[in-house]
C-alpha cells in the first residue's frame, strides 16, 4: 500500500490542504496507518505531476497561503485501479517477538518487565480504539451523512480493536505461563 493512494482516497471525499489532510489521517486511520507532514507534502507535490490531483493557492489576507488539493479524473481513475486489485500478505515485522524469542538470555523478571509492559501499552492502544478513535469516527459518520462509508471505516476499527485484543490475550497467556516456568 502507498501514501499515494490513501492520499487520493481521502481527497476523494472532498478537497484539502495538507494539514488537513494530516488531521484526517490521526482522526480515521490512524490505527492502522500513519503519516507525518514530512511525507504527505512530497507525496502530494509527486501525485501534482503525475496529474492525479491538481493544487490551488487560497489567498488569505492575515495567515498564509494555503495550497488546496483536488483529486483529478486521472486520480479517481488510479484509485479506482488500485482499490480493485488483490493485495498480497504483507511481511510480518515484529521487533519485540526477536525480544520474546531471545529472552531466555534473560532474567525471569526482566522479561516479565518487558512482557507487562508491552501489555500495558496495548491496554492503552485498545482504551484509545474503544474510546475517543470510535466516538470520533461514529461524529464523522453523522456529521457527513456518509453511513455506507462508515459502514467501511468501522470495519477496520472492528479489525484495529481484534489485533489489540489478541495481543492482549496472548501476553496474559505468555506472562503466565513464565510465571509458572521453574
Amino acid at each position: 500500500m502507498s501514501l499515494k493512494h490513501v492520499l487520493l482516497g481521502f481527497l476523494n471525499y472532498s478537497s484539502m490542504t495538507g494539514y488537513e489532510l494530516k488531521q484526517r489521517f490521526d482522526q480515521s486511520i490512524k490505527h492502522f496507518w500513519n503519516a507525518n507532514l514530512s511525507q504527505i507534502y512530497p507525496t502530494l507535490s509527486q501525485l501534482e505531476a503525475e496529474g492525479l490531483l491538481t493544487m490551488e493557492v487560497d489567498y488569505q489576507e492575515n495567515r498564509p497561503n494555503r495550497k488546496v488539493y483536488h483529486i483529478t479524473d486521472a486520480g479517481r481513475k488510479e484509485l479506482k485501479r488500485w482499490l480493485g486489485e488483490p493485495m498480497d500478505l504483507p511481511p510480518v515485522r515484529q521487533a519485540f517477538l526477536i525480544k520474546v524469542f531471545f529472552g531466555g538470555n534473560l532474567g525471569k523478571e526482566e522479561i516479565l518487565n518487558q512482557l507487562r509492559h508491552n501489555l500495558k501499552l496495548h491496554q492503552e492502544l485498545l482504551a484509545t480504539y474503544t474510546g475517543p478513535v470510535k466516538e470520533v469516527l461514529e461524529q464523522n459518520i453523522e456529521a457527513r451523512g456518509m453511513e455506507r462509508e462508515g459502514l467501511f471505516w468501522g470495519l477496520t476499527l472492528e479489525a484495529g480493536i481484534k489485533y489489540q485484543k489478541a495481543w492482549i490475550e496472548w501476553l496474559e497467556e505468555s506472562i503466565k505461563k513464565i510465571e509458572d516456568y521453574d
